[in-house]
C-alpha cells in the first residue's frame, strides 16, 4: 500500500516539513525537485501549491494532503477533513483573511463597499461574504502584491495575514475578518473508505497533532526530599498530575512534569529554592494525549 501525499509548496513548505520532522517523518527535498524522498516506504509525496491541493485530493490525484481551510472553502472541495493542524508560516496560530482599506479611506465597513471594486486571491470567498452582507461590488482576482492594488486599482482588498504587520507597513487598516483559517490534513473520500489507507492517514494525523501539542513545551525532571512533595507539587503547573517515582533512598523521590517553556525561568529557581536538585530540562518532539 502506498499513500500519495500532497505537501504545500511555497509559504507553508518549511513549516510543514519541520512539523513532519518533529512527527518522525523525514523528507529530503532537492532544490529543483517537486518530489521529496521520505524514509517511510508507504508514503510518496509531491509538492504543490496549497491553493490547488483540495481539488487534487478531491479528484484522487492524492490520497491525502495539507492545505488551509480557506482553500477548501474557496474551491468548494468535497474532501474529508481529517485533522485541524494549527500552524502557519511564522506562528502556531490561525491566519485571517481580512477586509482592508487605505488608512485614509472613507470606507468604514463592508456596507460602504456598494458599487466598489475589491481585489483578492479568494474570489469565491469574497463574493459569498459580500452576498451575506447584502452588498453588490465588483470582485477581481489578484495575482499577487494585493496590498499595492489600493487605492489606484481597487477600493479595498481581502488579504491573508498572520499578524497584520504587512498590512500596516503598506498603510492599510483592517476593517473586518472575513474568514479564519488553519491548516487541515484532508483525505480523498475513496481513500478514506479504504481501511488500510485510512489507518495510515489517521496515524499521520496522530503524530502531527502530537508534534503540534509539544510546541513550546518542555519536560522537567528533578529529585526532591519526600517530605517536601506536598508543598512543591501543589505549586507546580502541569498538563496533568506530575509523575512521582521512588528512588533507592526512601527519603527521596524523582518528579517529572511537562510545562510551557516560558515558565521554566520562573519554576526552576523556585524548585531549587524549595529543595529540588539534579534538575534536568529536556525538549519534546511529540505529546500524545
Amino acid at each position: 500500500m502506498i499513500i500519495k501525499l500532497g505537501l504545500p509548496k511555497g509559504s507553508l513548505q518549511e513549516a510543514t516539513l519541520g512539523l513532519f520532522r518533529k512527527a518522525g517523518y523525514n523528507f529530503s527535498v532537492s532544490e529543483r525537485s517537486y518530489f521529496p524522498s521520505i524514509d517511510d516506504p508507504e508514503l510518496e509525496a509531491m509538492l504543490i501549491r496549497a491553493q490547488e491541493m483540495a481539488r487534487y485530493v478531491q479528484d484522487g490525484v492524492f490520497d491525502a494532503g495539507l492545505t488551509g481551510r480557506d482553500w477548501i472553502v474557496e474551491n468548494g472541495a468535497d474532501v474529508v477533513e481529517v485533522a485541524d493542524l494549527v500552524y502557519a508560516k511564522t506562528s502556531m496560530r490561525p491566519v485571517r483573511w481580512v477586509l482592508a482599506v487605505p488608512v485614509d479611506s472613507p470606507i468604514e465597513s463592508v456596507k460602504d463597499l456598494e458599487g466598489k471594486r475589491i481585489a483578492t486571491e479568494v474570489v469565491n470567498i469574497a463574493r459569498k461574504y459580500l452576498q451575506s452582507n447584502g452588498v453588490n461590488a465588483e470582485v477581481e482576482f489578484s495575482w499577487g502584491a494585493t496590498e499595492a492594488k489600493v487605492p489606484e486599482l481597487a477600493d479595498a482588498i481581502i488579504e491573508v495575514t498572520e499578524t497584520g504587520s504587512s498590512l500596516r507597513a503598506n498603510n492599510l487598516r483592517i476593517l473586518e475578518t472575513v474568514l479564519e483559517s488553519t491548516t487541515r490534513l484532508i483525505a480523498n473520500k475513496q481513500s478514506w473508505a479504504d481501511s488500510a489507507k485510512r489507518e495510515k492517514i489517521e496515524n499521520i494525523a496522530l503524530m502531527l497533532k502530537g508534534a503540534i501539542a509539544a510546541e513550546g513545551k518542555v519536560g522537567i525532571k528533578f529529585n526532591l526530599p519526600r517530605k517536601l512533595v506536598p508543598n512543591v507539587v501543589a505549586a507546580l503547573p502541569a498538563m496533568k498530575n506530575p509523575t512521582i517515582n521512588d528512588l533507592n533512598d526512601p527519603e527521596w523521590v524523582a518528579v517529572e512534569i511537562i510545562l510551557d517553556e516560558k515558565l521554566v525561568r520562573k519554576i526552576v529557581p523556585e524548585l531549587k529554592k524549595n529543595g529540588g536538585c539534579d534538575i534536568i530540562e529536556y525538549p519534546l518532539n511529540k505529546v500524545i494525549p
